[in-house]
């Protein structure tokens, strides 16, 4: 099924909102594989009021999804119903409080955040660089690199749920594991409070370099991938049982397991979101007949299946 422009919500009811909205919005140019069908309703808001004020107008039987830097997502070919809300232009901004306090908004990008830190002599952020992805996204699955996490830095984090009423909470409240959070699914992150600690500018940047230089040589950069497909199951590595179970490099269609990284996928030019979901399940199902392990998704799978499967149905 093919998502249609035909939910309750229009333009005109929606007059007082000040952000973007846009009705059938292609969304395959925002995310990082480049495939996926439309948005029936894409919103932009302009701040935090404006967001609070379609979550409480908009009818509950009306699903809501997030979007942010569309790295460890795949949006399905039939589209995406109801509305998708992309954090822009507000929620990108990044401000330094003495003496070593970051509050960035949940639509800035982990690496923005990691160079400002550096910029305002802040360590501890250096790992943000190495995540592909924004400050709200890395909070709902307490997203990690270089053996670091996002719950070793927060202090708060500020949400709005569906009917716009806020939530400040911290790490124990959210229950952050390994790349896990026990967050309300209605939740929306609008921004976020670090805390690092005092460090030497040229240190901090060389740990960035390092960082970056690690990502590079362990990861098929410059491709249209998703970023880490697969959590890794405690005890063992995602990669080395994908990679023992005989996946690298296999392919359906236009989609291929990296050669250089097996827990990512690549679409190699032309590939369909249905393609890079069966190639993920094919992976799953080797894993478990070799190991017995079954894996878990690191990335959302959002949206209509345009084409009939069973496996993708369930």
């Amino acid at each position: 099924m093919t998502v249609k422009n035909q939910s309750s919500l229009t333009k005109q009811s929606w007059k007082n909102v000040r952000g973007k909205l846009k009705p059938m919005a292609d969304l395959d140019k925002l995310t990082w594989f480049g495939v996926g069908g439309p948005a029936e309703w894409l919103f932009e808001p302009a701040d935090i009021e404006d967001l609070k004020l379609l979550l409480k107008r908009c009818p509950k039987e009306i699903p809501i999804q997030v979007l942010g830097a569309g790295s460890n997502i795949l949006i399905r070919d039939g589209g995406v119903r109801g509305i998708t809300i992309k954090l822009s232009g507000f929620f990108t901004k990044i401000n330094f409080y003495q003496p070593h306090k970051i509050i960035a908004g949940a639509g800035a990008s982990d690496a923005d955040v990691a160079r400002f830190a550096a910029k305002n002599k802040v360590s501890g952020l250096e790992f943000l660089i190495g995540i592909p992805g924004t400050i709200g996204g890395g909070l709902r699955m307490n997203a990690g690199a270089s053996g670091s996490e996002f719950k070793d830095i927060l202090k708060f984090a500020f949400a709005i749920d569906r009917d716009g009423i806020q939530h400040v909470v911290n790490a124990d409240d959210l229950k952050m594991a390994y790349r896990h959070t026990q967050t309300p699914k209605d939740w929306i992150f609008t921004h976020a409070e670090f805390f690092g600690y005092e460090g030497n500018t040229e240190t901090i940047r060389k740990i960035l370099k390092n960082n970056l230089a690690h990502r590079a040589d362990a990861q098929p950069l410059g491709k249209r991938t998703g970023g880490s497909t697969f959590a890794n199951p405690i005890g063992h590595k995602a990669w080395k049982l994908i990679d023992q179970a005989g996946c690298r490099g296999l392919t359906v269609g236009k989609a291929q397991v990296s050669e250089k990284h097996c827990n990512f996928l690549i679409n190699n030019g032309g590939a369909t979101a249905f393609e890079i979901e069966e190639l993920g399940l094919e992976i799953c199902q080797r894993v478990k007949e070799n190991c017995g392990i079954e894996l878990r998704w690191e990335i959302k799978r959002i949206g209509q299946i345009k084409k009939i499967n069973k496996e993708l149905a369930k």
